[in-house]
């Protein structure tokens, strides 16, 4: 990450630089495994994503960003009223609303335009191949949700919270917007022991998530600080598996920054966390 005069960016040149990073994935149509269709079905493929959803999917939503399968964990049902934070191009939204149904709603926030755009743009596609009129997407930043309090049944994420520079308020804000019982499951990337210093510092790493992961048990200590209960925490190293089969550029930069003998599941998870709001205060 880039420093001047000796000082680390404010957490507002942070989230600019998230933003301009998605804003040019989000126009050239290129995700972290290269932007290309078929490498990124194979990747949601590896991480637990099923074939029929990834082809019922409108062109361009899997931009191939994701390190897990939030819907999954999300065990969601007909009726309910999901949220996706850092919802990109729909890829999540879109199969979360075809499990909640006609009776359910789908809502996608992100804070990048291009991103929101592209995401409406598909949801045309999304209401042909479905029959549903259930989703919808809002711009806005996880830190401050566009939501009201107590009217979220789910909460789903799939790799964005450790892009925020204030994680605390993600956490504290989601609690905010769940019901009472409402639930969180979350896929995101974690941290095993902290990076070495020249991979926490790559800009590429930041927009690839990397950089911007917390120690595992840090995560924990934020949802349960939020008010959250019943936080469970599953690691899956096969994320880092099926990266290494992509051909990503940013994969092979980390690998050669690593020390010797080192390898990237030393440092990084993916995270499936789940959690709760208490019925009461």
């Amino acid at each position: 990450m880039d420093k001047c005069c000796g000082h680390s960016p404010s957490p507002e040149d942070m989230r600019e630089q998230v933003r301009a990073g998605y804003a040019a994935i989000a126009r050239n149509g290129a995700g972290c495994c290269g932007g290309e269709t078929p490498a990124n079905n194979a990747l949601a493929e590896a991480i637990g994503y099923g074939l029929d959803d990834l082809e019922a999917l409108p062109e361009g939503a899997n931009m191939g960003l994701s390190c897990g399968n939030p819907v999954a964990l999300a065990s969601l049902s007909p009726g309910e009223v999901v949220v996706d934070l850092g919802s990109g191009a729909g890829f999540d939204v879109f199969i979360a609303g075809a499990r909640v149904g006609a009776a359910g709603r789908a809502i996608g926030v992100d804070m990048t335009p291009e991103m929101i755009a592209k995401a409406r743009r598909n949801v045309a596609v999304y209401r042909e191949r479905s029959g549903l009129d259930n989703v919808a997407f809002r711009l806005g930043e996880i830190e401050h949700l566009p939501l009201a309090d107590n009217s979220v049944d789910v909460i789903i994420s799939n790799c964005v919270i450790n892009l925020s520079p204030d994680k605390p308020q993600v956490w504290r804000d989601m609690a905010r917007v769940l019901k009472p019982g409402g639930r969180v499951a979350v896929s995101d990337l974690a941290l095993l022991q902290p990076l070495p210093a020249v991979i926490a510092e790559m800009a590429e790493a930041l927009v690839g998530c990397i950089a911007g992961a917390v120690l595992v048990e840090d995560t924990e200590r934020m949802a349960l600080a939020a008010g959250l209960i019943d936080v469970t925490l599953e690691k899956n190293p096969g994320f880092l598996d099926a990266m290494a089969g992509t051909n990503d550029p940013l994969y092979a930069r980390i690998l050669a920054a690593l020390p010797p003998r080192a390898k990237p599941g030393d440092f990084i998870t993916s995270l499936g966390i789940r959690a709760r709001k208490p019925l009461r205060d």
